[in-house]
């Protein structure tokens, strides 16, 4: 009993949170009527709107290391908890790839067209389903007379994911965002005048950070909020495959979930007879549990994103592309990273950055994902959705934005419609257009997922 009082007691400790040495002027409004702004730092900022990093963090006493917040999220009975009900959109990419945009709350439309807009990237093989999603969406989604936010959520479930079928030679990566922008796209276009924040678990959050660092001041998020990021993809997968125990439980594991996409895809993706899937489908079929690098050098560096960037000689060269701790002093919105120091699947993580937009903010505990709490219910839930809703909710009053919900002084590109596909200027080279027939209710929490179009 001494021995479990004591790690109860190392685990309890308040977030570590690193600000930049070069602050930025951050605009915000001065007064309640939003006619006057003004300018803060982002550590002014955060002190006045996030309560939940001045507390500590105090996981369950059983709960005192990374693996076992990591396997908790997995095997845990999320069922009974945060229960989310979607309207699925699918999209059709240029490419013939299709992605999915689940829609929370399903009765949105009664809701006044500047609604805030959570938008999620969910992580590795995940989707709207996922607990960690919708621990965050069933507080945010929720009307204020019940405690929630009232915002609307979005979550972009990524080619083959969460019931999301493979219509291209085409899967997704850690690394490329031409999905991500052109969800977004649509999402902006069909809710003009909403502001939009960006939330990402994991190989979400990779593509989260890299995207706002390529969009710059022109990002279509005014924030994003980051959690568990891979950061250095080079290194991280080093990791993985560095010892006995990692390569048989996790890159295991996270290999077998992608081949379970691609073997519900099979016979779609069979039909690409002179394409280089088809050969690589052949060979990672024919080991019987690949790791995960050998996944990434079969499947991943070849069809992981648009033909722009892929393929790549090797898997090596792919993860050093895909790595987003390079980036960061290229975010221009309010960017806010949360990590656990005992990840199990992380190898090193940035702990400053010369850019004022961005903050760093790091838990003792909390695992991969996890960040489990005892909840006043009794029933184990997840911490990280307190930061989460204070730092959106502290944004939408407080940043300084236009009517169209931009920072103010901020432009985003156009768009344009070419043969039916939604566009942007300057960028014709991607583009997506939404498919007629999509689901109408998908119970998130019900473990069903909606299969094909």
């Amino acid at each position: 009993m001494g021995s479990a009082i004591s790690a109860f007691r190392s685990a309890a400790h308040v977030p570590e949170i690193h600000f930049s040495s070069r602050p930025v002027d951050v605009p915000v409004v001065s007064d309640a009527t939003n006619d006057q702004t003004t300018t803060t730092s982002m550590e002014s900022l955060i002190d006045d709107i996030c309560p939940s990093f001045k507390a500590p963090y105090i996981p369950p006493w059983y709960m005192h290391n990374g693996h076992i917040q990591t396997g908790w999220g997995v095997v845990g009975d999320f069922s009974d908890i945060d229960n989310v009900v979607y309207q699925r959109k699918f999209l059709r990419t240029t490419d013939g790839g299709t992605l999915g945009l689940d829609f929370t709350p399903f009765s949105s439309e009664a809701l006044p067209d500047d609604t805030p807009i959570l938008v999620v990237c969910h992580g590795l093989t995940g989707g709207s389903h996922e607990s960690y999603v919708r621990a965050i969406l069933f507080k945010a989604c929720a009307p204020v007379s019940e405690g929630g936010l009232g915002y609307r959520g979005v979550v972009i479930n990524s080619r083959g994911c969460a019931g999301v079928p493979l219509t291209s030679p085409r899967l997704y990566s850690v690394g490329d965002t031409e999905d991500l922008r052109v969800s977004l796209m649509y999402i902006s276009h069909k809710f003009p005048n909403a502001p939009m924040l960006g939330v990402g678990f994991s190989l979400g959050a990779n593509l989260l950070t890299r995207y706002l660092a390529e969009e710059g001041d022109q990002s279509r998020l005014i924030a994003g909020c980051a959690l568990s990021c891979p950061w250095n993809v080079a290194e991280n997968a080093a990791k993985v495959e560095g010892t006995w125990f990692n390569r048989s439980v996790y890159s295991k594991a996270m290999a077998a979930n992608l081949m379970t996409i691609v073997k519900r895809n099979i016979a779609a993706l069979s039909k690409f007879h002179d394409h280089p899937i088809s050969q690589a489908i052949q060979d990672v079929l024919s080991i019987d549990s690949p790791y995960m690098y050998e996944f990434d050098s079969l499947i991943t560096r070849q069809i992981g994103g648009s033909a722009t960037h892929f393929p790549f000689a090797t898997q090596f060269e792919y993860y050093e592309w895909a790595s987003s701790h390079q980036v960061l002093p290229n975010i221009r919105v309010p960017f806010l990273a949360i990590e656990s120091k005992d990840d199990p699947l992380m190898s090193t993580s940035p702990k400053t950055c010369d850019n004022g937009w961005v903050t760093l903010a790091f838990t003792t505990r909390g695992g991969h994902l996890g960040w489990f709490e005892n909840g006043e219910d009794g029933k184990v839930k997840r911490w990280i959705t307190k930061p989460i809703l204070e730092w959106s909710k502290g944004l939408v009053e407080n940043l300084a934005l236009d009517e169209n919900g931009n920072i103010q002084g901020r432009k985003c590109r156009p768009f344009r419609e070419v043969d039916g596909f939604l566009k942007e200027f300057g960028h014709e080279e991607y583009g997506c257009q939404e498919i007629k027939g999509s689901v109408d209710l998908y119970a998130g929490f019900a473990g069903k997922l909606p299969q094909g179009l």
